[in-house]
């Protein structure tokens, strides 16, 4: 009996931890609660339009404000609700930069759902909080409650006292 204890003991303490580990990490992001019915406004070096597709694209030094939030990146895909009545997603790509208050994050690609008031970020994530850090391989923003979920390979870097 003891033998089979000491065998089943550290596999249901691999599952536990493995089960924990899959959850990620959730985490506050950004100061205040963000309102996802703001006007979105966008400032790049260049624009193309395609009416057919509903599509735009600016590339250049791209800034994207909402509120008190900021997104930089290098090309930003905004995609049109098929009646034009406003924005259904866009998708930003290199050297994403995302800021909301005291709270930044980085990645290689951030897809911002209007609707849903989410942004999921992949690609070497980066966030900084104060003199805290955490990485992983996705961040998910849920921007309607100012919280953040960070999934694959989570690792972290914790200040304490002063």
């Amino acid at each position: 009996m003891t033998l089979l204890r000491l065998i089943l003991l550290p596999l249901v303490l691999m599952a536990t931890a493995q089960a924990l580990a899959a959850q990620g990490t959730q985490v506050a992001f950004g100061a205040i609660k963000q309102d996802t019915d703001l006007p979105v406004e966008v400032t790049a070096d260049n624009l193309a339009v395609d009416q057919d597709t509903g599509e735009a694209v600016f590339s250049g030094n791209v800034v994207v404000g909402q509120g008190e939030m900021r997104l930089s990146a290098k090309r930003l895909l905004v995609v049109y609700r098929e009646d034009t009545q406003g924005i259904e997603r866009m998708e930003a790509t290199g050297g994403v930069v995302l800021v909301s208050g005291p709270d930044a994050a980085e990645s290689e690609r951030a897809d911002y759902s209007i609707d849903d008031g989410v942004i999921v970020m992949t690609g070497n994530v980066l966030l900084t909080q104060g003199p805290s850090a955490l990485t992983a391989d996705k961040m998910t923003v849920q921007l309607e409650d100012g919280t953040a979920q960070m999934s694959g390979s989570v690792k972290t870097i914790l200040q304490t006292g002063d």
